[in-house]
């Protein structure tokens, strides 16, 4: 194998392929790159059975072949060579030498041979468009489970019914939904939901890699033990296998809009809710007291620290007292994008119980595509 490549393009597509590969992984040849130089240019791919990513990019191909090579080294190496392009090519022991202006390295290379197959994706697609997809991920994803223990918490749910795509996330303490438009082109849409859960770190990353990408193509494929979802744009693919198990019936839980609420200015609450809670211990909640004057926050910490400060609010309804967790309500509220929030009270027929609040951007007379439920704490004083 020997071919000639642009370095700033070998260099971000090494990168975007190794962005998905955990930082240990305990089979080392899955922290390969799967370099595959032909006629057509060079293919690059990386794969460890539960994400993909691969890539397609322009190069003087002098000779076809397919390498192994360490990713995360290759992408530190690519992102620091000179301005100047790059030659790659097998030596006689099968070793791997890079050649940049006057910049040599020598790789050892990996056994393409046992490198697993990477998927390929052959089922029902429709179109999303890439910025309003990667502004719902960011809305919705940080809501997932961090705790493996219950996978399926972990992952982001995605639905699509209809001409709408929606993305669900909980961890039990908080649920966060966000609809999009969604394109079936020519496919015929069945009665029933076409339903994902995609790990939420992975998806995460797609939004990241496709927020300006104009139309990203989401195809599901595969199944039983084996279904997988993949994202295209470009001449970029990611591929995640889907988490098995049963979401929770969250959409349930959320309210009709009811008449007891308080609307806020978005950034004037989370200022004054970063300062005071600066007292709090890590996992206490803040005292939020809702009037017709404005809404309070109250936070007591260790060491007799006291913080409290007030800001403007429109109040419907009865003043209301109840306690929050303040990082929670902090990623509400940086997820809501509008000037205004508004907070909603909801009831419950038990009395015991303490209801959720609903946090959804303040907008005239469109249905709102993202909500936010979040569950008070017990105030023990």
């Amino acid at each position: 194998m020997k071919f000639h490549v642009n370095r700033d393009v070998f260099s971000e597509a090494v990168s975007f392929v190794v962005k998905l590969l955990p930082q240990r992984n305990p089979q080392p040849i899955l922290a390969g790159v799967l370099i595959e130089a032909s006629d057509s240019g060079l293919s690059l791919a990386a794969f460890d059975y539960e994400a993909s990513a691969r890539t397609t990019i322009e190069a003087t191909v002098d000779e076809p072949g397919t390498i192994l090579v360490h990713g995360r080294l290759l992408s530190e190496i690519a992102s620091r060579l000179p301005n100047a392009p790059i030659q790659i090519e097998q030596d006689e022991e099968n070793g791997i030498v890079l050649t940049c202006g006057s910049a040599r390295f020598t790789l050892a290379s990996m056994p393409v041979q046992e490198y697993p197959a990477i998927p390929e994706v052959s089922g029902e697609a429709g179109l999303v468009p890439a910025e309003d997809f990667a502004t719902a991920i960011s809305q919705v994803a940080f809501a997932a489970s961090r705790d493996d223990v219950t996978p399926v918490l972990t992952g982001v749910q995605l639905e699509v019914a209809g001409n709408e795509l929606s993305l669900v996330a909980t961890d039990r303490y908080r649920v966060a939904l966000r609809e999009i438009p969604w394109d079936a082109g020519t496919t015929t849409a069945g009665d029933e939901a076409t339903t994902a859960l995609v790990p939420a770190r992975t998806l995460t990353e797609v939004g990241k890699t496709f927020a300006h990408s104009g139309d990203i193509q989401v195809a599901f494929s595969g199944t039983g033990d084996r279904e997988i979802i993949a994202f295209t744009a470009g001449n970029k693919t990611v591929t995640s296998l889907l988490i098995k198990g049963n979401f929770p019936p969250v959409r349930r839980l959320f309210p009709e809009q009811t008449d007891h609420y308080a609307v806020v200015n978005t950034a004037e609450l989370a200022e004054a809710v970063r300062r005071v809670s600066l007292v709090l211990d890590r996992s206490a909640p803040l005292r939020f007291t809702f009037t017709a004057e404005g809404v309070s926050m109250d936070a007591s910490g260790t060491e007799q620290a006291r913080a409290t400060e007030a800001v403007d609010a429109t109040l419907t309804g009865e003043e209301v007292t109840l306690g929050l967790n303040p990082q929670y309500l902090l990623e509400a509220l940086s997820a809501v994008k509008s000037e205004f929030t508004r907070i909603t009270f909801t009831s419950s027929d038990n009395a015991n119980k303490l209801s959720p609040v609903l946090i959804t951007p303040q907008t005239s007379g469109t249905p709102e595509s993202f909500k936010y439920l979040l569950q008070p704490n017990l105030l023990l004083r």
